[in-house]
């Protein structure tokens, strides 16, 4: 299907050739190249943060953050409902507890008015996941983390370039995360990153992430980690993708205003914000919400629109009604109806860096085919 339109179709129109080609002719290609160093130190400074330590992807990033700061079995962190399940893997895992807030219908991130209620003496931190291109309102989580003695960690994989007030989403947390995945606004194919300013937090990451070989006698282990340690090769990618950010952010926002502009007038979706009183809408991906005026829900429209050749995504399963979770009698009788219905009835549209104007009025067209047939 040559004229299909894929939900994401990256760039790689600056250094990435030329750095993989310095990798394989120097031989260094495994995780002790020189280009993962500098990938780490580029990113750091770009985001404000004294620590970067890369790894495999963003799920491992998440795993790694999690373990360094020592979260122990009954221990509970607050976290959104409407998120991916790599943000709660490491909490289940360690017989720690997911505590779920509902989200913001208009940001779609969590909903910052319903975290206090939940924090109990057995709360350590609260993990605030950036959605789809709108940042998490921090300064109020801020507060509540010092307030109530919390970690605070941010995951940023969805925000790559975002600022909130003027900083750099990825520099708030007490351990912050990002992915490289394919899709995201830089990609490594796989690929994520932790980033702290503490350097005990620092010290273990680096640790976990390559087995935690002893400093004296490497294969006496005294802690179990993981080999997640990024390829050199994966690094001079991201590092050539970095140096073009600012112009995939510029483009991204292209993308969504083409989008609003053409979708503006269709009275059946509830397109997303364009910005905030403290951050203007970075795109990650183009998301449409279907209002309750439309009989159907995004998983019709989504099959519809492959008839005419344009592909599409389901918004996140909330964490509460995944089945892995009921098997261990988690969240049985727990309801948060935004999230519920965004999963219902939200889906995003074809936004990867890729995509041409053209493109996008083709998808446009066929989704108003699709939602007035």
């Amino acid at each position: 299907m040559s004229d299909f339109i894929p939900v994401n179709e990256p760039l790689f129109n600056g250094n990435e050739k030329k750095y993989l080609n310095q990798c394989i002719d120097s031989g260094w290609i495994s995780s002790e190249g020189d280009f993962v160093k500098k990938f780490e130190n580029t990113f750091a400074t770009r985001m404000k943060r004294k620590h970067a330590i890369a790894v495999t992807n963003g799920t491992a990033a998440i795993d790694v953050a999690i373990e360094s700061l020592e979260i122990r079995p009954n221990d509970e962190i607050i976290v959104p409902t409407f998120t991916i399940i790599s943000c709660i893997l490491q909490i289940i895992r360690i017989g720690a507890v997911p505590v779920l807030v509902d989200s913001d219908p208009l940001t779609w991130n969590m909903d910052i008015l319903k975290i206090e209620e939940k924090i109990t003496s057995k709360t350590k931190a609260i993990m605030a996941v950036h959605i789809y291109g709108l940042p998490v309102d921090m300064n109020p989580i801020l507060e509540l983390c010092s307030k109530y003695n919390l970690k605070l960690i941010e995951d940023a994989a969805e925000v790559i370039g975002q600022e909130y007030m003027g900083e750099p989403c990825g520099s708030f947390g007490d351990v912050s995360t990002f992915s490289f995945y394919s899709n995201k606004h830089i990609t490594t194919g796989e690929g994520g990153m932790v980033l702290t300013d503490n350097d005990n937090i620092a010290e273990q990451c680096r640790e976990l992430r390559n087995l935690c070989f002893d400093n004296k006698k490497r294969f006496v282990h005294k802690r179990l980690g993981w080999n997640l340690r990024m390829t050199s090769l994966q690094a001079a990618v991201g590092l050539a993708q970095l140096e073009q950010l600012n112009q995939f952010i510029e483009k991204k926002r292209w993308i969504g205003k083409i989008y609003n502009d053409l979708l503006n007038d269709t009275e059946h979706l509830e397109l997303p914000l364009e910005c905030t009183e403290y951050s203007s809408n970075i795109y990650w991906v183009y998301g449409v919400v279907l209002k309750r005026t439309l009989n159907f829900r995004a998983s019709d429209v989504i099959d519809k629109l492959l008839d005419f050749k344009v592909g599409s995504r389901p918004f996140f399963f909330p964490i509460h009604q995944q089945p892995v979770l009921a098997q261990r009698n988690l969240y049985l009788n727990e309801t948060y109806p935004v999230a519920e219905n965004l999963s219902q009835r939200g889906l995003y549209l074809p936004s990867g860096l890729a995509i041409t104007e053209q493109q996008i009025v083709r998808v446009v067209d066929s989704l108003n085919k699709v939602i007035h047939k």
